[in-house]
């Protein structure tokens, strides 16, 4: 357990540790740093494996204007957002419990499609279309009853599901129905999103199997095909060394020749588009996040504690759900790392650890630049102001050169919205 980071881990533009402790010194820390190269690297992979116009990033994994328009750049949808200028038609609007006024949005603003999460929201929907003259294209969100093998907060496809309409009795079929059926909606295909960090493909196939045989009951029962398939996301990412290296082309390949086999099987003629949305797999590896030693601090027959200027403020995953992280000084990255501790953040948290089993070089020091790899996902984008403490800042790196794409919240900014 001693042994130096693996350097995979870490994108090639961020492993500069003079760089690194520029940025740091010159914007503060925390501070979240994205290797842009590689976001698009990503993004590029993902639309060469599945076909250009199949891949949309899935904004709530981490978003920000210049996110936004990489994405667009690089050819995919976008999932969440209507922002930054994004081509609405290549929009995908998620949500178990829209809003009329976030319904009133995407109809005027064009999304390209709405993902229906319940009868009411069809309901709500179906009115408003009418009211506007629109037909917006609509995916009707399954529920497969699939066990995805993850952490439950992050696990979506189960029976008990808040997400969509259950596969069992009939009901997603209903949906579907119900929007065949209305004047003002169109039935663009379906949805299915099982959950997140998912390291077993089989899920995958249980999941299309049953999906593609609703397709089928979908056609028999409204003579309506399904053109559309979309598996969501939920491809698992590398946090830890000893963590699997997920395979993209495995992934495409489980979902293509299961949709093969089940639409040979189910006699439906030709298969339905095949449609994903990643976002931790693209944005989660690209990024690091800097910190500054504040405290070293050995209790007696106890743990050392590596106290950092952050912590659940900035990344809440694990105190929410124990997620694991490495850690390692970007100066001393090849070195190994005898010393067992725990990486603490600043908070009046007893749970406030951002790394419970951390190991580092002997010898760190006040004042030490600690940086955490992997976490361009689910950090910023779920990052709070708890105990009053400014959100980071986010640079991306390119050629060796970095831009600020979110600046550092300010005093101010933490009062900007309070009324004496």
């Amino acid at each position: 357990m001693s042994a130096p980071l693996d350097r995979t881990l870490v994108p090639p533009a961020l492993q500069d540790a003079g760089m690194l402790e520029a940025l740091a010194t010159e914007l503060g820390t925390p501070l979240f740093v994205y290797d842009e190269d590689d976001l698009r690297r990503r993004c590029r992979e993902y639309v060469s494996t599945f076909g250009a116009g199949n891949v949309a990033y899935a904004g709530k994994a981490f978003l920000c204007v210049a996110m936004a328009r990489l994405a667009a750049e690089e050819g995919l949808h976008l999932h969440v957002a209507l922002h930054a200028g994004f081509p609405p038609e290549r929009i995908v609007f998620h949500g178990n419990n829209k809003s009329t006024a976030e319904l009133t949005a995407a109809l005027d603003a064009g999304v390209g499609r709405v993902v229906a999460d319940s009868f009411d929201e069809l309901d709500r929907l179906e009115r408003l279309a009418t009211e506007r003259s629109a037909q917006p294209s609509v995916l009707v969100r399954v529920t497969p009853g699939v066990e995805a093998h993850t952490h439950e907060f992050i696990e979506t496809g189960t029976l008990d599901s808040k997400f969509g309409f259950t596969t069992h009795d009939g009901v997603a079929l209903e949906a579907a129905r119900r929007v065949v059926e209305s004047p003002a909606l169109r039935l663009g295909g379906v949805h299915c999103h099982i959950g997140s960090m998912i390291e077993r493909l089989d899920a995958y196939a249980r999941a299309v199997t049953i999906v593609i045989d609703l397709c089928a009951a979908i056609a028999e029962s409204t003579g309506t095909r399904v053109d559309e398939l979309n598996m969501g996301g939920g491809l698992a990412a590398r946090y830890l060394a000893t963590d699997p290296v997920m395979s993209l082309s495995e992934y495409e390949s489980t979902l293509r020749t299961t949709v093969k086999e089940c639409i040979a099987n189910a006699g439906i003629g030709e298969a339905p588009r095949l449609m994903v949305e990643p976002g931790r797999s693209i944005s989660a590896p690209a990024a690091v996040t800097l910190f500054r030693v504040g405290t070293v601090k050995t209790i007696p027959h106890g743990r050392t504690y590596v106290a950092v200027d952050g912590g659940m403020s900035d990344n809440p995953r694990p105190v929410l759900y124990g997620a694991g992280y490495e850690a390692y000084l970007p100066d001393r990255i090849d070195e190994p790392r005898p010393l067992a501790c725990s990486i603490a953040g600043k908070h009046c948290e007893q749970g406030d650890v951002v790394v419970t089993d951390a190991r580092l070089p002997d010898g760190v020091h006040v004042g030490d630049l600690l940086a955490m790899p992997v976490t361009g996902a689910y950090g910023y984008a779920m990052a709070s102001n708890y105990n009053k403490v400014p959100r980071p800042a986010v640079v991306f790196v390119r050629d060796g050169q970095a831009r600020v794409v979110v600046r550092r919240e300010t005093a101010d900014d933490l009062v900007r919205l309070d009324q004496a």
